[in-house]
């Protein structure tokens, strides 16, 4: 990590440590604990988000800062955190899955761009885009069951919303009312919301980056000294950062018409159309953008924090030489 770079490489792709080189294992157990760290700290955005995205034209509380006072007063600090252990079950059989899939695409997709004779930050952009919507494939099939339920719990007793006796109870009932299909509800558009989301967000990380080293002086034809391991991660989280306010913006609308049809009642089933009706005469097509604000900060403190303890994971798990 402190090695100067070469000649033939900036310092972007010099940062980086591929599949290759981390010691599986050890990757995998240190990255559930860290991951599951950063789950903890974060998951109250999302249930804000989540509430926010589903809530009745006459709720009362319509800001995130209402909604998460009305949490506070009614079910104290466990109340952010409904939903939880489901998050954390499913978490990790999706979160090895993911990174699996984007590591080892990643490495693919490179090769693949790089006859094309292309900018470093374009094959960056590529390369980790093409990633990122593979890993996000790959998850899905995990994650969609998870996010069912998890979001259910979220919103229990909420705006109308039913209320549950657990994640078990959450998943009784939705077999019995929907089948097998009921917790995969959602599914297309949580491929159409999180593959192009993940997508956008790692092919912003990876070109933002490589623009940042540009713009410090790194690049492939200057010798500079290496800077040290805070600029590095200096870097890092500003690219974090950028790629969650990119990706927050373009796939709200989906996130907020998926939410809806995942935690809607066998009784008020609805199609997307109809779904994209109630919001728009609710409140304009601004109803699209229900909870960006949370989204916003939600991926954008994700991606940062993420993306952070990602390198880091990675930066530790290198194997001995």
């Amino acid at each position: 990590m402190d090695t100067a770079p070469s000649q033939t490489q900036s310092f972007g792709q010099t940062t980086e440590i591929n599949w290759d080189k981390l010691d599986k294992t050890k990757f995998y157990v240190v990255g559930a604990g860290i991951f599951t760290g950063v789950t903890v700290a974060l998951y109250p955005v999302s249930l804000v988000k989540t509430r926010l995205q589903v809530a009745s034209n006459d709720a009362v509380e319509r800001s995130a800062f209402s909604l998460i006072r009305g949490i506070l007063r009614t079910d104290g600090i466990t109340g952010l955190y409904r939903g939880f252990g489901t998050v954390i079950t499913g978490a990790i059989p999706a979160r090895i899955i993911f990174l699996t899939a984007l590591e080892t695409t990643k490495v693919a997709a490179f090769r693949l761009v790089e006859p094309f004779k292309l900018s470093e930050p374009t094959q960056a952009a590529l390369a980790n885009g093409i990633a990122g919507m593979a890993a996000s494939l790959c998850s899905q099939a995990v994650f969609v069951p998870v996010d069912v339920v998890s979001q259910r719990l979220m919103v229990q007793g909420y705006s109308g919303h039913a209320t549950y006796n657990g994640g078990l109870d959450v998943v009784r009932k939705v077999l019995k009312a929907d089948g097998f299909r009921g917790l995969y509800r959602g599914f297309g558009l949580s491929v159409m919301t999180y593959s192009p989301s993940s997508a956008v967000w790692w092919a912003s990380y990876g070109s933002s980056q490589r623009l940042i080293w540009s713009f410090l002086g790194h690049d492939s034809v200057l010798e500079k000294p290496a800077p040290n391991t805070w600029t590095i991660v200096g870097v890092q989280a500003a690219g974090g950062i950028f790629a969650g306010a990119t990706a927050s913006c373009i796939t709200t609308p989906l996130d907020t018409i998926k939410t809806r049809l995942q935690v809607m009642g066998h009784e008020k089933r609805h199609t997307v159309r109809q779904v994209v009706k109630g919001l728009v005469v609710d409140d304009g097509w601004k109803g699209l953008y229900r909870g960006l604000g949370p989204r916003f900060f939600s991926m954008s403190a994700w991606g940062t924090s993420m993306i952070l303890a990602y390198e880091y994971l990675k930066r530790v798990c290198v194997k001995d030489a």
